[in-house]
């Protein structure tokens, strides 16, 4: 199966402004990326005038089997299968962990950015963990050529 995209990057809704200025660098170096943020328009429910604390609220209120859920899994799931790397946003919730974990299970390199509340063994399965933005930086120079 060929990749769809370069990198998965995976993080928590509540770091959303964090999130979109890593795709920005993506955009910025032409490298292609999924993202769960990029979809918001389709993700059937909340609007664009809430707060990603309200939002995120909204979501957890939904059932875990209704149509909205299960379509968002399925969506993410084919982004990070159809990815080559992934791109843990600190900090991030569980489902990002999760979803770091998937990936490293699936063979895919795994990398991260921001600082970690403590030192976990797990944090083993990141390749490097990126302190900031200018470093990430310096990676996608590196690996966009």
């Amino acid at each position: 199966m060929e990749n769809m995209y370069e990198f998965f990057i995976a993080g928590r809704a509540r770091n959303k402004e964090n999130i979109l200025k890593i795709c920005d660098l993506f955009d910025k170096y032409n490298i292609s990326y999924y993202c769960f943020l990029k979809n918001e328009k389709d993700w059937g429910y909340g609007n664009s005038n809430q707060t990603p604390e309200e939002r995120q609220k909204e979501f957890e209120s939904l059932n875990l089997k209704s149509d909205v859920v299960v379509k968002l899994f399925e969506n993410d799931m084919n982004g990070e299968k159809n990815s080559k790397n992934l791109l843990l946003v600190l900090p991030a919730g569980k489902a990002a962990h999760m979803e770091a974990g998937i990936a490293y299970g699936l063979g895919k390199k795994c990398y991260a950015i921001g600082e970690y509340e403590s030192t976990d063994t797990l944090y083993n399965i990141f390749e490097e963990i990126f302190a900031n933005e200018n470093e990430l930086e310096e990676f996608l120079i590196k690996y966009s050529k």
